[in-house]
């Protein structure tokens, strides 16, 4: 892997992604790590590449500035659930459970609880999200799955298994059902096209605030941390 370093984006490893597909350069900062990637046509000097940076340079510190700082979950930590922000306080039982605006989870052992109820609160919703949205399009799912993907809130597969990303339990509930809906309608089309979003959009018309809401807020479900190592 190529990678810059500037002087005037100081601490900043700027890693460079050689691509036969792209036509021009770009930069992209991940929210999730702040890792800062430029991509560029494969035979392109390495030279533009610092110059077309070195442009960007401010542009690179802002972004790698506004990026939402991890916080470890635990006694103390507010955390959304369903779009609301719950604080998570020490509760007298083994497991965490929902309390009124509150998430009480055992002290010392906050994280793991939290994150259990968190998924199980997904799966509940994400199941009965889908099971109503397949009934729309006419098609069943065959298994629902959950996982902590950061490149995508769901997916289908063409055997009709659904994958979604749990944290969709942190967003507004209006949220998780456009995934659900989503990722429902691939039963009927396993493409993008008109007619794909024309059955999004009649089973779950309030779909593009809901997109609009993941491009600008996605990002920041990742935040929260559950181990040290996340």
């Amino acid at each position: 892997m190529e990678y810059l370093r500037l002087e005037s984006v100081p601490g900043t490893r700027i890693d460079v992604r050689r691509s036969a597909r792209a036509r021009r350069l770009s930069l992209r900062v991940s929210n999730l790590d702040g890792r800062v990637t430029l991509t560029m046509p494969a035979g392109m000097n390495l030279r533009a590449a610092r110059d077309f940076a070195e442009k960007k340079a401010e542009w690179i510190a802002s972004a790698v500035e506004r990026r939402p700082c991890p916080m470890l979950v635990d006694v103390g930590v507010e955390i959304p659930v369903e779009g609301e922000m719950h604080m998570v306080v020490a509760g007298a039982d083994a497991t965490a459970r929902l309390a009124d605006g509150a998430i009480e989870a055992p002290a010392g052992f906050a994280a793991p609880a939290v994150m259990a109820l968190l998924k199980e609160l997904a799966r509940e919703r994400l199941v009965s999200a889908a099971k109503r949205h397949s009934r729309a399009v006419g098609r069943d799912f065959r298994r629902l799955t959950l996982k902590d993907t950061r490149s995508r809130w769901g997916s289908c597969s063409e055997k009709g298994n659904l994958m979604f990303s749990w944290r969709l339990v942190l967003a507004p509930p209006s949220v998780l059902d456009y995934v659900a809906a989503h990722e429902v309608t691939h039963l009927r089309h396993m493409d993008h096209s008109r007619a794909f979003w024309d059955m999004v959009r009649a089973i779950c018309p309030e779909c593009q605030a809901s997109r609009d809401w993941l491009r600008r807020e996605g990002a920041g479900l990742h935040r929260y941390r559950f181990s040290p190592g996340d």
